[in-house]
């Protein structure tokens, strides 16, 4: 039995004993009730803040959210807990750091006897709950070795199976000749292709596209659930890599009209070399096909935000729209997350709802680890167990300046964590290894390195200021706050060897200790050779 099962009847017993205005003290509307009846997160897969039209783009089109930030309260300090998908994701639903989920690397399965989502915990207080697309679990890791299937909380669960599914039953119309896409186009296997810099459709119309049924299955799910409570998790795939889009958007940006950002001297040891005989007009290619699909995602979240306007659930649903973390377009000169460059690490955060000022701006540092003790807070539900965030709640409200002082991260695959406040940023890395995931620069392991940027005065993060003389005892600081982020939240901290310096400590913290991929390598996945199998 899962560790938290005893824990979970309790917090029901709670609930259904104590009448709410115990459980939760309300901050606007009628005393004694949730401040939201229901929950609808919406998140995207390496969505940058800086391709969003509310956050200062003005030539990408993000209708949708946009008036969910004018509507609302939008973040512009948000940091996600890691650059990379599967471990920013078990952080969101848990509020832990990825060190303490026990998912850093990306292909690492997330553990249900060790971690306790806020589904799980929403789920235990009667909330129907549902996760509709992109999940990253990665229980596929032991596909053939499940009595039961982890759900993590979640009633109903649907992903791109289900889409597949679907297509064998309603065999989607065929794709007139002629028209070039991602299935007839020859092309060769590099980076120009993989990031779609050719700008080419996916062979389907929008209406049988992959993102538009998982829109259309959570308005169903929202027309199904009117009259009950809900917890609606909506994960798409876009704009990840290879920034699909459906036939309809093709040519939607003028490869010309996108900017491109250039990278500094500084950059050029770090870049990989799968990147570094693009052409601009390649890179200009990319950009347009990610804003592309980024236009075609937020299409999707109209759909959503249409149902709950028709039938009536939006003005007792809080709506949340986030990435997983963001990316970069040609910024420090590459096409990617995995690093801690603010356009990697930080990403659109968005919060509306009854009693949100219309187009307030946060501009404290937040963690993403704060979002899971937000919504629970927010439906009148006690705290998640174990969560190391806290309620966004005092902030929006005023009652409180800040929910943090430093934002905290980890990208355990190149042995790198950052803490970063409104003025400083400081990045340790222990350069074990050259860049993994196919990301190599080609110039091998660097070694113990020290990063530090002055967000102020250098928000671009093009000087690293950790090695002159006069910021030592900044950097001794700011490693301090780093070490002591670890100490209070790592399950293992009461291991970390006692002789060690402060360098040392660090450099302990951020070996990765989970599987999956592994470091620097090929991705594990088979368990039992074919004959194992056959002649058992």
């Amino acid at each position: 039995m899962k560790r938290n099962t005893a824990m979970k009847w309790r917090s029901l017993a709670v609930w259904i004993t104590l009448p709410i205005c115990m459980i939760h003290s309300c901050r606007e509307g009628s005393v004694g009730e949730p401040l939201y009846r229901n929950v609808v997160v919406i998140i995207s897969d390496d969505h940058s803040f800086r391709s969003v039209g509310c956050y200062g783009n003005p030539g990408i089109r993000t209708p949708n959210i946009d008036r969910l930030a004018a509507g609302g309260v939008r973040f512009a300090n948000a940091y996600a807990s890691a650059p990379i998908c599967s471990a920013s994701r078990q952080s969101l639903l848990t509020g832990k750091y990825p060190h303490a989920t026990g998912v850093n690397l990306l292909f690492t399965p997330f553990n249900d006897e060790m971690n306790y989502t806020v589904a799980e915990h929403l789920q235990a207080h009667g909330i129907a709950t549902a996760m509709i697309g992109k999940t990253h679990w990665n229980d596929w890791v032991y596909y053939s070795y499940w009595d039961r299937w982890p759900r993590f909380g979640f009633d109903t669960v649907i992903t791109s199976a289900d889409w597949q599914d679907h297509l064998q039953k309603n065999p989607p119309s065929p794709i007139p000749e002629g028209i070039p896409t991602r299935a007839n186009t020859p092309h060769e296997d590099g980076i120009p292709w993989q990031k779609n810099a050719q700008m080419l459709p996916e062979p389907c119309r929008d209406s049988e596209s992959l993102g538009t049924f998982l829109a259309e299955s959570a308005a169903r799910f929202i027309r199904e659930h009117a009259e009950d409570r809900f917890f609606l998790w909506v994960a798409f795939h876009e704009p990840h890599a290879p920034f699909s889009f459906p036939l309809e958007y093709a040519g939607k940006y003028d490869p010309s009209g996108v900017p491109l950002p250039q990278g500094g001297p500084e950059d050029q040891r770090w870049v990989p070399e799968i990147f570094r005989d693009l052409t601009d007009q390649q890179k200009r290619g990319i950009i347009a096909s990610y804003y592309t699909s980024v236009e075609y995602m937020d299409k999707n979240v109209g759909v959503i935000l249409d149902e709950l306007e028709a039938t009536g659930a939006d003005d007792r649903t809080l709506v949340v729209y986030l990435s997983d973390q963001g990316y970069l377009l040609n910024e420090h000169d590459r096409f990617e997350k995995h690093t801690m460059w603010a356009e990697s690490i930080k990403a659109p955060f968005i919060m509306n709802g009854r009693g949100l000022k219309p187009g307030t701006v946060i501009g404290n540092v937040v963690e993403f680890i704060d979002l899971a003790p937000t919504l629970v807070e927010a439906m009148g539900v006690e705290p998640v167990p174990e969560a190391q965030g806290k309620s966004l709640l005092p902030v929006i409200d005023g009652e409180t300046d800040q929910a943090t002082e430093y934002a905290f991260a980890e990208y355990l695959e190149d042995n790198m964590a950052m803490v970063a406040s409104q003025k400083w940023k400081y990045v340790f890395t222990t350069g074990k290894r050259d860049l993994g995931l196919g990301y190599a620069t080609g110039y091998g392991p660097s070694g113990v390195v020290h990063m530090l940027y002055d967000l102020e005065r250098d928000p671009r993060e093009t000087t690293n200021l950790a090695y002159q003389p006069e910021y030592s005892a900044l950097v001794d600081s700011l490693q301090s706050v780093m070490l002591d982020r670890f100490m209070t939240t790592h399950p293992l901290a009461r291991y970390v060897p006692s002789g060690l310096n402060m360098t040392g400590k660090l450099i302990w913290f951020c070996e990765p200790g989970d599987v999956g991929e592994e470091p620097g390598g090929a991705l594990q996945r088979i368990f039992e050779s074919e004959a194992s199998r056959t002649t058992r």
